[in-house]
């Protein structure tokens, strides 16, 4: 397996404020922080591609005092183990299902970032009843991560250009590791509507600045077979969206950050147009559980840069469950 275990890439890791955990889940070892009171509710944190853990650092320490937080690494990300060939909903979901099941022990309010919101969702539709208590889906890209959805731009109209482009210079697991050839061929490679995400999407974080000139941190992390899987679709293997929300069987938040829809060709900067968020909303609604929708002026993953009003409005939200 090579690059599969994270004892193969030590050298790639960097400390953090949190003591770090593996769990075997079978197929994978998972790692994850927990962080706060074992008698508190259950907060489970999932990440957006491409993201650790760690990105909830701030987030976990002012969660930590209301709620027993967990934070994962996804299978393909960070210190869990990289699996060539299988990365689809269907596998990262039954990983939260085991987590839940052999560390958390009882029914857990769930949050999950961009494709972690798809994967929340996934398992508040198809894991074993009880086990999600709250769904909180932070800017997924419902419909926008499918290759031909029933509404709005498809993954290649959205960030999939992104996704081909770390897989085509990185490779899989890092074998071609190009990041310098990467950063020069992002203009020509990707289209016009993209360009001014480059220095988001490959730099720092920093959104006045440009691609960064070496490897940044959490992409060093991430096996770049993950943006293969969605620019190809086997990411959605076997899982439609529309059919997903239909089936959620938890209370929902679903909120809706920054977006951009180019007037002539309908290309989205964004995690969801308008329409397909309210079609989301309508779909959730359809299941007869709690849904609120709630639209944010924010950056796509707004609990690393905004981890207080992250806390705020997911707070807020908890409140309201049984």
């Amino acid at each position: 397996m090579g690059m599969s275990e994270a004892a193969d890439r030590a050298d790639t890791f960097v400390p953090h404020r949190y003591r770090e955990q593996l769990v075997d889940l079978g197929e994978i070892r998972m790692n994850y922080v927990a962080e706060g009171d074992p008698a508190a509710p259950a907060l489970l944190l999932i990440p957006a591609q491409g993201e650790s853990w760690w990105g909830y650092e701030d987030a976990i320490g002012l969660l930590s005092s209301q709620f027993q937080v967990f934070a994962i690494d996804l299978r393909g990300q960070g210190r869990t183990t990289w699996t060539p060939g299988r990365y689809n909903l269907g596998t990262w979901g039954a990983d939260v299902e085991r987590f839940i099941d052999l560390v958390i022990q009882c029914p857990a309010i769930v949050a999950g970032n961009s494709s972690g919101g798809i994967i929340t969702a996934y398992v508040a539709a198809y894991g074993k009843p009880g086990l999600v208590r709250g769904a909180i889906l932070e800017d997924p890209p419902l419909f926008s991560s499918q290759a031909a959805p029933p509404y709005g731009p498809g993954m290649m109209q959205t960030l999939g250009p992104i996704f081909k482009l770390w897989a085509k210079w990185l490779g899989p697991q890092w074998s071609i590791g190009d990041w310098t050839g990467m950063v020069k061929a992002a203009p020509d490679e990707l289209p016009a509507f993209l360009h001014p995400g480059i220095g988001f999407m490959m730099g720092d974080g920093d959104p006045g600045a440009g691609a960064s000139p070496t490897p940044v941190q959490h992409l060093k992390e991430y096996d770049p077979e993950w943006g293969q899987a969605w620019a190809d679709d086997t990411a959605n293997a076997g899982v439609d969206h529309a059919t997903l929300l239909a089936q959620v069987k938890s209370p929902v938040l679903l909120t809706h950050h920054f977006h951009m829809t180019d007037p002539d060709t309908g290309q989205l900067m964004g995690a969801m147009t308008d329409i397909q968020a309210a079609q989301a909303r309508r779909l959730l609604e359809s299941t007869g559980r709690p849904v609120t929708f709630t639209p944010l002026d924010a950056p796509h993953t707004m609990h690393e840069p905004m981890a207080q009003r992250y806390v705020d409005i997911i707070t807020e939200w908890i409140k309201t469950l049984p």
